[in-house]
């Protein structure tokens, strides 16, 4: 089996898939950043105990610091020719997941100019046999209507996306694709859904999509209990997840496989209704949450416009029908058991919003 090499190694789903390398035997090596309180061995311990991995597990993560932005990482020609020393699987997980026009900068050097260091360093290092799996989301579809299908889309402007990270992450996916034409290396691209907690214990350590709108309801049904709200959401409209424990099985189960195809959407089969998302935080919160179409801010008490301003990035999505794709998923690995049900997601936004005040127990 290749030797797996993962940047951005601390963040929710790398360090899930960390856990699941390691259950079988798989050699790791882990890049992560230091910070100005932790080394980032402790980083990415840290991470991957949260994932209810045990200590022996993490025992064998070969682990680096590295800059993401700096010629060859920041990491010594000694240390990139023992990593590179075989064929290796590099999964670039390492991204800004920012989502608004101020921070535009700071999410185009992230993930369009770190992509093109890790490309630039991998491609120098690398084995001719060396695979790179690029991180992505089957958000980089934008605003189309249409089913996103399994294949590169044109860059586009702004208008077209939710977000300027949507952008970003389309016109990666787009250099790559050029890279790849020029260097004949070979490329594989993982989309991926929203991600949620683990389908099976509920444990749930990401406080993004729905979680952030979990967060902010129980904030405002403790301090407004029994409240009647309402919200400029569509009942119907859908969500797609995906939850944690079934992905890093599927990024296993792929990395084993050969022969691959460049890409590969990974979301869910099937959707959540938000009305089912409501169903579950009226179940655990003393707050009732009313959808209506037809709000308008004028119309809105002073509760429903905090919650509004809240939603300015959730709001985006929840109004939604998307469809994805994954024909080429269902080609490669058993996805017979994933289905998110209404049930596994109440033992996620329970457990989330039952851990949410503890130290260090929620992470982005």
């Amino acid at each position: 089996m290749r030797k797996i090499v993962i940047d951005g190694a601390n963040g929710f789903v790398a360090s899930h898939f960390i856990k699941e390398l390691t259950e079988h035997n798989q050699k790791v090596t882990a890049f992560a950043r230091k910070n100005c309180r932790e080394s980032s061995q402790k980083r990415i311990e840290k991470a991957i105990l949260k994932t209810g991995a045990s200590k022996g597990q993490i025992a064998d993560i070969k682990v680096y610091d590295y800059e993401l932005k700096e010629e060859n990482f920041a990491l010594s020609e000694t240390s990139l020719s023992e990593i590179f020393n075989e064929d290796v699987d590099f999964f670039h997980f390492a991204a800004n997941l920012k989502f608004s026009e101020k921070d535009k900068e700071e999410i185009f050097s992230t993930n369009i100019n770190g992509m093109e260091n890790a490309i630039s360093t991998y491609l120098k290092y690398a084995t001719p046999s060396s695979r790179f799996f690029y991180i992505s989301t089957v958000y980089s579809c934008g605003k189309t209507k249409e089913p996103f299908l399994e294949k590169f889309y044109p860059d586009a402007e702004i208008e077209q996306f939710r977000n300027y990270y949507e952008q970003s992450k389309r016109f990666a996916e787009n250099r790559l694709k050029a890279h790849m034409e020029r260097k004949k290396f070979n490329l594989h691209i993982i989309r991926l859904a929203q991600v949620v907690g683990n389908r099976e214990t509920g444990v749930t350590t990401t406080n993004y999509g729905v979680f952030d709108f979990a967060k902010r309801i129980k904030s405002l049904a403790k301090r407004h209990p029994n409240e009647t709200v309402r919200i400029k959401i569509k009942p119907y409209s859908t969500q797609n997840f995906i939850a944690v424990n079934v992905v890093a099985r599927y990024l296993y189960e792929i990395s084993r496989i050969q022969k691959l195809p460049v890409i590969i959407n990974v979301n869910g089969n099937s959707y959540v209704k938000n009305q089912t998302i409501t169903n579950c935080l009226s179940k655990l919160l003393p707050i009732n949450i009313v959808f209506d179409e037809t709000l308008e801010t004028k119309q809105m008490t002073s509760l429903e416009r905090i919650i509004s301003a809240g939603m300015k990035f959730t709001g985006i999505y929840a109004n939604t029908i998307l469809s994805f794709d994954r024909t080429q998923l269902e080609k490669l690995v058993d996805t017979s058991d994933e289905l998110i049900s209404e049930d596994s997601l109440y033992k996620m936004i329970h457990y989330f919003l039952d851990n949410i005040k503890r130290k260090n127990a929620i992470t982005e």
